[in-house]
């Protein structure tokens, strides 16, 4: 009855969505102007390196990398942080909390079904498009399965940062530095901007011990490489999981810590 409950919200949220289908063909075109710019941008980049592979990827392995990474960007991009802040500066937030569900678990379902349909009319299409591009070069196999099994603990993992940068705006009032700054350190440091591939040696050691790899870096891998071996597999989808559990826990404690001082200025 519990998940009833909460796929129902999932099932309001495409409803939602189905209302709204020019914006995601505006973000398909979106993505498919990216990857125009992206091919020929580092059409150029392997032209003067004079090399098939660059730091062990191929051209056809950073198109793919950084298109979908696009791609899961926009399906994960739930804009949480902005709506706790504008809940919580206009006093929204007061109804939020006596509705007969948790804050978190009602956000986080009310967002899933937009987060479904996005993933259904933008990633998708894309993912066939740059797939006839690389003529085939994505592998499609078992590794799909895991693919998806990755990309929802990305998705998790991605929320409870939100969540807990949205929580900050409880004490600041303010939301938007701090939401540039987190978007700039999580798109840069999870790979969705350059490859972690690319990254100079210290700072690849660095970003593997934190989370931002795993929410676009972790099922990119798993999608691109072909062959990888089991104990590989294993080991990103176990990282996953760890900061799954990790950031879970200490967005949920920061959040109930950070109630004791709600203040509300909308009335």
């Amino acid at each position: 009855m519990k998940l009833k409950k909460y796929f129902t919200l999932t099932k309001a949220g495409i409803m939602e969505s189905l209302h709204f289908r020019i914006s995601s063909l505006v973000l398909l075109a979106g993505n498919l102007i990216y990857l125009v710019i992206i091919y020929f941008l580092w059409k150029a980049i392997y032209a003067s390196a004079g090399t098939e592979e660059v730091s062990g990827m191929t051209f056809s392995d950073t198109l793919i990398y950084l298109v979908l990474a696009s791609s899961i960007f926009t399906f994960m991009e739930m804009y949480l942080v902005w709506q706790m802040g504008r809940d919580i500066q206009t006093g929204k937030i007061v109804l939020d909390l006596i509705k007969p569900m948790h804050y978190r678990n009602f956000e986080f379902w009310s967002l899933s079904g937009n987060v479904v349909m996005s993933f259904i009319m933008t990633f998708i299409p894309t993912f066939i498009i740059i797939d006839i591009i690389t003529h085939g070069r994505i592998h499609l196999g078992f590794n799909l399965l895991f693919f998806l099994l990755s990309v929802v603990m990305g998705i998790i993992i991605n929320f409870n940062i939100d969540f807990f940068i949205g929580t900050v705006c409880l004490y600041t009032q303010s939301i938007w530095g701090i939401n540039i700054m987190k978007e700039v350190i999580v798109l840069l440091l999870s790979g969705a901007t350059i490859p972690i591939a690319f990254f100079p040696e210290p700072l690849k050691t660095i970003v593997s011990y934190l989370p931002f790899q795993s929410i676009y870096n972790a099922p990119l891998t798993i999608l691109i490489e072909n062959d990888m071996p089991a104990s590989k597999l294993a080991a990103i989808l176990l990282t996953q999981l760890f900061w799954v559990c990790a950031v879970s826990v200490i967005s949920k404690l920061f959040w109930h810590r950070s109630l004791k001082i709600i203040t509300v200025n909308g009335g």
